[in-house]
């Protein structure tokens, strides 16, 4: 049998940092390995709410055999103290021999200080390995820090030519069981879902995870309402105390005795400022969640809200159900009007991968913007 190479255990390191998608926010999603003699000794994950870190996690299953071995780790290890030590220091007095990385930590306070500290220390170190792989796994940390927002990933679930619902707005089910399974997958994966204040008002969702075993991991549950519409009776308001946290966004000046009714049922409002057309400004409304720690951002609908995000070069992925019947022209499209007037304008996707889910298709884009 082959030798394991770097490459190799930073993939097993990889699928150990995707376990934390969708908890760890506004911490990236990492994972580590700690390798003696080719031996795995030791692994960890970040954990739930970003703390503690995966080289914490790993160092401590390790123990003594972390001596001489080799740590992968899927982002550069901290440098900074902050609520815990830094990583590097961990490794270091962990007696760490090397250190393979696969990405340079974007934030400012780490930015290639934890690789220094780890030289300084006489630690050998390899960068770069499986570097594409780990920054579009940790995309949404990425972008919070470099752009201030988070990553965003429309889902559609449409017929073959791309509705979601008939004339007369029947929608359920259009996909089948195994790819709703699939989308409950997704809630669970991304810290936060958004849908328009159409969709809540008419599908009445709870926008949870259901999925056995992962009820616990339901993301932040948002709803753009620009001019609070959204009942107070919804399943949405009703659970706001019990359930995932609930957030509208809205535009200042909304009627004072409705907004203290929704802040008084849990519900936390945020003022997005007007755009150009007098809705939200989307692009502001991305920030406003970055600076609450939002990394990956499910968007769930409806079309409208999709449009606007669409337009706005706001959509990052698109994750498309797409069930084997065709509804016409009368039917609900799943997004709204773009005003392309030329094929040149249009928004451009890359197809990265196609899954059968059931008798319906699951295709995975990536949006050029």
């Amino acid at each position: 049998m082959a030798r394991a190479t770097d490459s190799d255990f930073m993939k097993m390191a990889l699928s150990l940092a995707e376990r934390g998608l969708g908890i760890v926010a506004p911490n990236p999603a990492v994972g580590c390995l700690i390798v003696r003699d080719g031996v795995v000794v030791g692994r960890g994950w970040t954990q739930k709410g970003g703390r503690p870190h995966a080289e914490t996690e790993a160092l401590a299953r390790a123990g003594e055999a972390a001596r001489g071995a080799t740590a992968y780790v899927t982002l550069e290890p901290c440098a900074h103290h902050g609520r815990t030590p830094p990583c590097a220091g961990a490794l270091i007095e962990a007696g760490v021999a090397r250190v393979v990385g696969a990405v340079s930590d974007p934030d400012p306070r780490v930015a290639g200080k934890g690789y220094a500290m780890l030289r300084e220390a006489g630690v050998e170190v390899i960068e770069n390995v499986l570097e594409a792989e780990a920054r579009a796994l940790n995309q949404g940390f990425f972008l919070k820090v470099m752009d201030g927002r988070p990553l965003v990933t429309l889902k559609l679930a449409t017929s073959a030519d791309g509705k979601t619902a008939t004339h007369s707005g029947h929608s359920r089910w259009i996909t089948g069981e195994a790819a709703r399974a699939r989308g409950h997958l997704l809630r669970a994966t991304h810290d936060a879902i958004m849908v328009g204040s159409a969709t809540a008002i008419v599908d009445d969702p709870m926008l949870d995870c259901r999925l056995p075993g992962l009820e616990d991991r339901s993301p932040i549950r948002i709803v753009a309402d620009g001019r609070l519409r959204l009942p107070l009776t919804s399943k949405l308001v009703r659970d706001a105390r019990a359930g995932a946290p609930v957030w509208l966004l809205t535009m200042a000046g909304g009627d004072a005795a409705r907004r203290a009714a929704f802040e008084e049922c849990g519900v936390e409002l945020i003022d997005v400022p007007k755009g150009a057309d007098e809705h939200m400004d989307m692009q502001k409304a991305l920030g406003l969640l970055g600076e609450r720690g939002i990394t990956r951002l499910l968007v769930e609908g409806g079309a409208r809200l999709a449009a606007s995000l669409i337009r706005a070069h706001r959509v990052d992925r698109i994750e498309w159900f797409c069930a084997p019947r065709i509804i016409g022209g009368d039917g609900t499209s799943g997004i709204a009007s773009l005003g392309v007037d030329t094929l040149g304008k249009a928004p451009s996707l890359v197809l990265k991968e196609t899954q059968s889910l059931g008798d319906d298709t699951l295709s995975s884009y990536v949006v050029r913007n």
